[in-house]
């Protein structure tokens, strides 16, 4: 029977010659079919040469193992028993970890660190909500929340049967969807574009001027935005009235079909360049050898983008989306109040606006807390929908 020698890789590199082991390192990655064409063939040498091509097979074993070692740990192989897929690095069965006092012990100086955390949680996160007690009572400060008549739902059923908070909802939904396309998608795409600038230096220019708008007061871009769309000096009124697509000046604050719109943009040249800052991170972890491998199979710049570098961050644009899905209704108030007036009233005013009016100001803090509460009902349920889908799909979540 003629002697050959075998590699096996199951979470180990195993050479084999004739069935005895010659070599074996943990590994944690697949072995290419050239190392393995080199390792399995069939050896026309006789016996008395075995221990110089043992020798032999374990300084390959340990080039093949070097090299393996390099490869992404995601890397699928086929399980030798039954043909199924699975990732190195990941066992069927992860082992249930076991507390006992003596791993609390040994842990001691991290759960003494996390202390401070937890009580500042607890503290200005947990105990802040009992204060949600005043939506069900007819609460009077003077009285406090043990001593206020207790009301139910009465003024659940009072906004809900408001026409006012319904446009309310309504306005604050369609600015929030709006802003998490526009955001998300500009985000993307100028994250992608700077990643392909090869100039270091502009690069890192462009990079941080796009970060300075971020931490601008409402009240100064809110400025800038009026000059901007102003019908006396705007520069948009005067391009779109020199390229013929308007013949005189808009008002863009006394149209409401402009509001929304305007809010959205905003928002984009506002925190586009902060929000692109976790997909340039993103986009730093992929191996650099899927671009040259893609160059090689003649892809450009835009089907690297395509077929590379998006694949390469879905995982964390699911994330965020499912981060951000539940803040689609804190629209916030201040670019809405700074640039809303009587005329477009209908369309710009949201529920933090609603709670300013005819919660805090009037003194009725019950409808100002029950309509929050509705707001953070509905980012829950979003959050826990989203996160359904995506597990449904198959896709990154959240837990």
């Amino acid at each position: 029977m003629p002697s050959s020698y075998l590699i096996r890789v199951r979470g180990w590199l195993s050479v084999e010659y004739n069935g005895h082991p010659l070599l074996t390192k943990g590994c944690d990655a697949a072995v290419s079919d050239k190392d393995n064409d080199m390792l399995k063939t069939e050896d026309k040498q006789p016996k008395k040469a075995a221990t110089k091509d043992a020798a032999a097979i374990e300084r390959l074993g340990v080039a093949a193992y070097r090299r393996a070692s390099v490869q992404p740990t995601s890397t699928p192989v086929a399980d030798d028993l039954g043909g199924k897929k699975r990732r190195f690095g990941h066992s069927d069965a992860e082992p249930k970890v076991k507390i006992t006092r003596r791993t609390l012990y040994r842990q001691r100086e991290l759960i003494y660190i996390t202390i401070p955390f937890i009580l500042y949680g607890l503290l200005f996160y947990y105990v802040p909500l009992g204060g949600w007690l005043m939506a069900f009572q007819n609460y009077k400060p003077q009285l406090g929340l043990l001593g206020s008549e207790f009301v139910g739902l009465k003024y659940f059923k009072q906004i809900f049967g408001d026409k006012v908070f319904l446009g309310v909802i309504r306005n604050t939904l369609m600015m929030g969807i709006i802003n998490l396309v526009l955001s998300f998608g500009f985000a993307i795409g100028f994250a992608l574009l700077l990643n392909e600038v090869r100039l270091k230096h502009p690069k890192k220019f462009v990079q941080t001027v796009s970060y300075l708008p971020h931490f601008l007061s409402w009240i100064i871009v809110t400025g800038i935005v009026r000059d901007m769309l102003s019908m006396q000096s705007g520069i948009v009124n005067e391009i779109l009235v020199n390229i013929g697509i308007f013949d005189q000046p808009v008002n863009f604050f006394a149209n409401k079909d402009y509001f929304w719109w305007i809010v959205g943009f905003s928002n984009v040249w506002k925190e586009t360049g902060w929000n692109s800052i976790i997909y340039l991170a993103a986009i730093t972890a992929i191996n650099p050898e899927m671009y040259e491998a893609a160059s090689l199979d003649g892809a450009g710049r835009f089907g690297k983008m395509w077929h590379v570098t998006l694949p390469g961050i879905k995982s964390t644009i699911f994330i965020l989306l499912l981060m951000n899905l539940g803040n689609v209704l804190n629209v916030g108030f201040e670019i809405q109040y700074l640039l809303g007036n009587d005329l477009i009233r209908s369309v710009s005013e949201t529920i933090d606006i609603y709670v300013l009016k005819w919660g805090i100001s009037q003194a009725n803090f019950s409808i100002g807390t029950a309509a929050g509460i509705f707001k953070s009902v509905v980012s829950i349920v979003l959050i826990f929908l989203a996160n359904s889908a995506a597990k449904s799909a198959g896709e990154e979540r959240l837990f």
